[in-house]
């Protein structure tokens, strides 16, 4: 965030309003990520906020994923997440910019003093209500464990990424915001008709989601088959939205998180 005092969920529609219609100036690329993605500035009527932006052409093809689709993707995860009210992924568009048509979202500043809630810790060193995930050694043999904080707000992230079928949740793609709250990004490849989940939130695999979850995922399901399935029908394709439908249903009938596959890696590398 800047210090126009833009916040992600307290002012969604300004937020979506800069992300569309603001100029849009870059800063740089960050180079770790496998696509082409860019830092930016957006301004618009006095408001500045930085923002992530994903040209198309700049997505490196996939083999299981169509090419071009990866920007709507990130739009598609986005409005999902709007619809939970849970207001779990930055405001997102697809809009022109200096690259061409692509992904706009809101940057999340991290605050310095933010405690993670996934990462390696020493093995047999966990603090308390930490999850182990899988276990790993660095180069001189120490044992470690990769772990994820038991904390309610990644359950709804996990739930989150379950719905979407998301095939990359990284542990560093969990941002914790200067309002406290956490938040998930880089979804490009998400929404699959296949079953992809790929995480490091593993820690709740085949409990009994939370109330709220259960409440939350009966009104998502009526959104898709109304107004919100009209909003994805413009990024994915009738077999996703499909797919989408059948895997909220599916976690309304078992009314529990997900089991890891057995069929390919269930987390993602690297996982952070």
């Amino acid at each position: 965030m800047t210090s126009s005092g833009l916040q992600p969920r307290q002012d969604g529609d300004a937020a979506l309003r800069l992300l569309r219609d603001g100029e849009l100036d870059l800063e740089g690329r960050l180079v770790d990520a496998s696509n082409t993605t860019l830092r930016g500035i957006l301004t618009l009527d006095g408001i500045t906020a930085r923002c992530v932006y994903k040209p198309v052409r700049g997505e490196r093809p996939l083999w299981d994923f169509p090419d071009g689709t990866l920007a709507g993707r990130e739009v598609s995860a986005y409005l999902v997440s709007r619809a939970t009210g849970w207001g779990l992924v930055p405001p997102t568009v697809l809009r022109d910019g200096p690259f061409g048509p692509g992904s706009c979202q809101l940057w999340i500043d991290e605050p310095e003093d933010a405690e993670p809630l996934v990462g390696f810790l020493p093995a047999g060193e966990l603090p308390p209500r930490w999850i182990p995930i899988a276990a790993a050694r660095d180069d001189d043999g120490t044992a470690y464990a990769l772990a994820h904080s038991d904390d309610p707000r990644l359950a709804r992230l996990a739930v989150l990424d379950a719905v979407i079928n998301n095939a990359d949740r990284k542990g560093g793609h969990v941002l914790i915001g200067a309002d406290d709250r956490i938040y998930g990004v880089d979804h490009g490849v998400s929404f699959h008709v296949e079953d992809k989940l790929r995480t490091v939130l593993w820690g709740w695999a085949g409990k009994q989601l939370p109330a709220d979850a259960v409440e939350m995922l009966d009104g998502l399901a009526g959104q898709v088959a109304g107004a919100l399935g009209a909003e994805l029908a413009d990024h994915l394709t009738i077999s996703e939205m499909t797919e989408l439908a059948a895997r909220i249903d599916r976690l309304r009938e078992t009314g529990r998180f997900p089991q890891p596959p057995e069929e390919w890696p269930a987390v993602p590398w690297p996982p952070m």
